[in-house]
Parts: structure tokens; sequence; C-alpha cells
């Protein structure tokens, strides 16, 4: 009985330390997860995001105390956030994270970049004292909301997706790096093709071309009106040649006459002659 009264006193340690760490490891955190689908939470209220990447080691000696700052925020009034930029790269995009870890302060959706020591009593003295006014906002063009911004988010997520499908052919289907290389490049080929076409179609709603149109073909009404002078200078032609006939009948006519009256004369003429002796 004296060895199990002497083991009494560790056991009791040991379950009070493994309680401690259960309860450790499954308090919930305060710190909130942004991701690509909820980042518009940001516009509203006060917030302190944090851009890390887990890889990052100034990144994990930063977690303990945004941690502890997290469990502050509910007197501060301010929501404590962070981005895993690996996991999600249209948020990096978002914000141009050019450094790790990247910290910004939001408030109704203006956003500043803190570039302040880290630790958890500074970050409580920003919130609380209202040093983020003394900081020049984000100018509205390179907000995360503006088309340009929106644009360069898909632009990281489109460089993550052909990271990820490039390790894929290369890994996992076994391509050559120059078969997928001569993938994407087809894929560029003809989605640039498919874009090309899109953009003329639209062009052409909007900005019709100027084309010849053309001509109609005449009706049975406009034949006659477009053949009148063609009839015209037929009918002149044939009136001429009427009258040229006429004439000609005419001469004809008074030379076959002259000749019978000449006879009858020189006939009548003896007799007449010979009646007068």
């Amino acid at each position: 009985m004296v060895p199990s009264r002497n083991l009494v006193g560790p056991l009791a340690v040991l379950v009070l330390l493994l309680w401690g760490a259960s309860c450790t490891h499954g308090r919930r955190s305060d710190v909130r997860v942004i991701t690509d689908e909820n980042w518009r939470e940001l516009l509203e209220g006060e917030w302190m995001i944090e851009f890390y990447a887990p890889w990052c080691p100034a990144c994990q000696n930063l977690q303990p105390e945004w941690e502890s700052f997290a469990e502050w925020g509910e007197d501060l009034e301010v929501k404590v956030a962070k981005v895993d930029v690996t996991e999600q790269p249209g948020l990096s995009g978002r914000f141009i994270i050019t450094a790790l870890p990247t910290i910004y302060h939001c408030k109704d959706g203006e956003f500043r970049r803190y570039q302040g020591p880290r630790t958890k009593k500074d970050f409580i003295n920003f919130v609380s004292e209202k040093e983020w006014k003394s900081i020049e906002p984000v100018s509205s063009w390179f907000g995360p909301g503006s088309i340009l911004m929106s644009s360069m988010s898909a632009l990281f997520q489109l460089s993550m997706w052909i990271r990820t499908y490039h390790s894929y052919f290369t890994e996992d289907l076994g391509l050559p790096v120059w078969g997928s290389y001569t993938v994407f490049a087809l894929a560029t080929l003809l989605s640039g093709l498919f874009l090309g076409l899109c953009m003329i179609f639209v062009a052409d709603c909007l900005c019709p071309s100027k084309r010849r149109r053309p001509q109609p073909c005449p009706s049975k009404k406009l034949i006659p009106e477009s053949s009148q002078p063609l009839k015209r200078v037929e009918e002149e032609q044939e009136a001429n040649e009427d009258v040229l006939e006429e004439e000609a009948k005419s001469k004809d006519g008074t030379n076959k006459d002259f000749p019978q009256n000449a006879v009858r004369q020189r006939s009548v003429g003896p007799s007449l002659a010979a009646d007068k002796s």
C-alpha cells in the first residue's frame, strides 16, 4: 500500500497537466478566419487583419501575440482576423501583400496599413488610443473593393491555378515540363482567339461599321421608266424613217408623173395643131 500512496502525487500532477493541455488546445480561438467568400465583412465595423503564411518564421513568432490581442477584441470593440495567403491567393492580390506578416486596420471600409511594433500592448494602444487616425488610408483606386484590385485578385487566383495544374501535370501525370508548358500555351492561344472573337462581336454590336448596302433590283414598274429614253429614241428614228420613206415615195411619184404628162402633151400637141389649121 505504501508504494501506491507514493504514486498518487505524480499521477495527480500528470492528470492536471493533461487536463490543462487539453483545455488550452481545445479552447476556441478569438481570431476570425477571412476567405475570398466572406472578405466583404471587413467593410463594416472595425477590424485588425493579419496576412500570414504557415511557413513564415516571423508569422509563427507573431501568432502568440496576435492570439492574446484577439482576447481583448470584445473589450476594444474590434474584430481580430487573419488570412492565410497560401490558401487565399485572391486576397493576397486584392491587398497587394508583398511582405509577411502584413497587418491592416479597417474602419468602416477605410483600410490603413499597420507598421508599428508587433506586441499585444502596441496593438491594444493602436486601437484604444485611435492611433490609426494619423495614418493615411489607402486610396479608393487601390482599395480591395475597386475594379483594379478585383482584377489583381483574379490574376493571383489564375497564377495559383496554373501552378497547381502544372504540379498535377508534372508530378501526378508524369508529363515533362515542356509538355506542361505546351498545354498551357495551347490553352492561352485558344482562349485568346475566343476573347478576340467576343471583343469583335461586342464592338460590331456597339459600333456597327458603315457597309455598302446592295442596290435593290429594279421593279417591274421602274422598267418602263428606265426604258423611256430608249423608246423615245427608237420612236424618233422610226418617225424619221417614215418621213424619209414618204419623201422618197413622193419624189418617185413626181418623177413618174412628169414623163406621162410630157407624152400626153406631145401626143396632144400635133392634133391641136391640125385642128387649128
